[in-house]
């Protein structure tokens, strides 16, 4: 994917333009100790400008002669907007730089983040410019912006220079993202944030929060604070987490995961534990036919809705498990009685979940947020259906019943790529789950894998939104904290890659990790 441009070369991030400086040391232009240092301009005696090594590589980048752009102290960054404020201050934090705020004027060595609104652009997108000894980095969003700066302190980190030339990027995917599953294992704030770095970096915009479930339920409550674990987020910790997610453009997307894994809502609330038809305890259900649980369950979404402003909300939906019996209307009479009663005389618990579904869209659509539900909530051959703007989470094709991912997609709907087969990262090793790994997603996986390992036809690609890489601790003792950490850093390098770039990638595996190692 070699093209001539004018005095340079057009190279893929990917393609024959991956490398450093082409120099005897690696680590500047081959002539750097010779060059006049008052005279930046490009000159036949520098070599052709490389490609940036990255992680997720850069998409595009032309070629310059010229001595590129090293950080120095005497270095200015320069914004053209305030609304790029906190960009500025940030990379002039990370590359030793002085920022100078808005400037109009250039001085040798800028860094100048410059905001080129364009409403029909894609506002991840930007460019960078290094050229007579000065860098731009532009966008049409503060994202993009944001995302030329991490390009910017990666080559730094790595080669200690910016190559000469102009960088072209934006992503594949719109969302890219790692959940958590804090419900199960508590982690500390500031572990979550040192991830929120980590993910900011690599140009991740969303971290998902699974706080409630079975084994606890992890943030301050004011509306049920009967029903919150003794090891918790407080309200302020979370508001620190939810700021600095945003500063890096990262959307959090929380979980209360209902009607199924509640139990730590019902362990404060028996009343409302789900039961069958001898009055045995069902694990982790709520009863769905009290209006008392739907309250509870609504007093939560409403109470955190102020906490977590971003425009996404995880409502669950999975494993309720009044569903995986052979005859639920018949294990479940009562269920089937309020199914009856609100959805019709032929009306099935199936058709009762789906309403309860639809229900709490209703409540988080009033915050103006787009409901997302894992996939095994939503039912074949129900009369009533899930609400067009429900995100499917497609995580599994392993339940009883299973749909195709194809379904979804033929239906119309947007999916978000959580495919268990390489992106769930179980503690312990559960039933028939391994610790997946960098290698695996990166050669085998790409976002139209939503299924085993085979990939969905390609004209289904703009209805699958990006992807999730997941961590669930189901054994929580199973690793530490930083075990987790260590175990999911080159997945995470991994997801991005194919979350960023459709196309397959030119480094080999040993080749990747090995900048990973450089970068980090």
């Amino acid at each position: 994917m070699v093209a001539a441009v004018a005095a340079g070369t057009l190279v893929t991030g990917a393609g024959v333009g991956l490398g450093l400086w082409a120099a005897s040391d690696g680590d500047g232009p081959a002539d750097s100790t010779t060059a006049p240092e008052a005279s930046p301009s490009p000159s036949r005696s520098y070599p052709l400008s490389r490609a940036p090594r990255t992680i997720p590589a850069v998409r595009e980048h032309t070629a310059e002669r010229g001595p590129g752009w090293r950080p120095e102290r005497t270095h200015r960054v320069v914004v053209s907007d305030g609304a790029l404020a906190d960009e500025g201050r940030l990379i002039a934090g990370e590359l030793g730089l002085a920022y100078a705020g808005e400037k109009d004027d250039e001085r040798d060595g800028d860094l100048r983040l410059v905001l080129n609104r364009d409403a029909g652009a894609n506002p991840e997108s930007y460019t960078m410019t290094v050229r007579g000894g000065r860098v731009t980095v532009s966008g049409p969003g503060e994202a993009g912006v944001f995302y030329g700066t991490r390009t910017l302190k990666q080559e730094i980190r790595g080669a200690g220079a910016a190559p000469e030339g102009v960088v072209r990027d934006e992503p594949a995917k719109q969302r890219r993202g790692l959940m958590l599953d804090t419900a199960r294992k508590h982690f500390t704030a500031d572990w979550i944030e040192d991830r929120i770095r980590e993910l900011g970096d690599l140009k991740f915009n969303e971290l998902g929060l699974h706080f409630s479930d079975d084994q606890g339920f992890r943030i301050e409550s004011d509306s049920h604070p009967e029903i919150v674990s003794r090891e918790h987020l407080t309200k302020a910790q979370v508001k620190k987490i939810v700021d600095l997610a945003a500063s890096r453009h990262i959307t959090v997307v929380p979980e209360i995961d209902s009607p199924g894994h509640l139990g730590a809502v019902i362990a404060a609330h028996p009343d409302l534990q789900l039961r069958d038809v001898n009055g045995r305890v069902v694990r982790g259900a709520i009863d769905i036919s009290k209006a008392e649980s739907a309250e509870i369950v609504d007093d939560l979404l409403n109470e955190y809705a102020g906490l977590f402003p971003g425009g996404r909300w995880h409502l669950g939906g999975d494993e309720y498990q009044a569903l995986v019996v052979s005859d639920p209307e018949a294990s479940f009479p009562g269920l089937a009685a309020a199914a009856r009663k609100k959805h019709g005389p032929g009306a099935t618990v199936a058709d009762l979940a789906t309403g309860w579904l639809n229900d709490r869209a209703v409540t988080v659509r009033a915050h103006d947020r787009t409901p997302r539900a894992w996939n095994d909530g939503f039912f074949r051959d129900t009369s009533v259906r899930v609400a067009k703007d429900v995100e499917v989470a497609y995580w599994t094709g392993k339940e009883i019943g299973a749909r195709q991912p194809v379904e979804y997609l033929e239906e119309g709907r947007e999916v978000v790529n959580y495919n268990d087969e390489f992106l769930y990262y179980v503690l312990g090793e559960p039933q028939t789950f391994v610790y997946p790994t960098g290698e695996r997603i990166y050669e085998q996986w790409t976002p139209r894998v939503l299924r085993g390992t085979t990939a969905v036809p390609s004209r289904y690609d703009d209805r699958i939104l990006g992807g999730s890489f997941a961590v669930w601790c189901d054994l929580a003792g199973s690793q530490t904290a930083e075990q987790v950490a260590s175990g999911i850093r080159l997945p995470l390098r991994a997801t991005v890659q194919k979350l960023w770039d459709p196309r397959e990638p030119e480094l080999t595996w040993e080749e990747f990790r090995n900048l990973a190692d450089e970068l980090d």
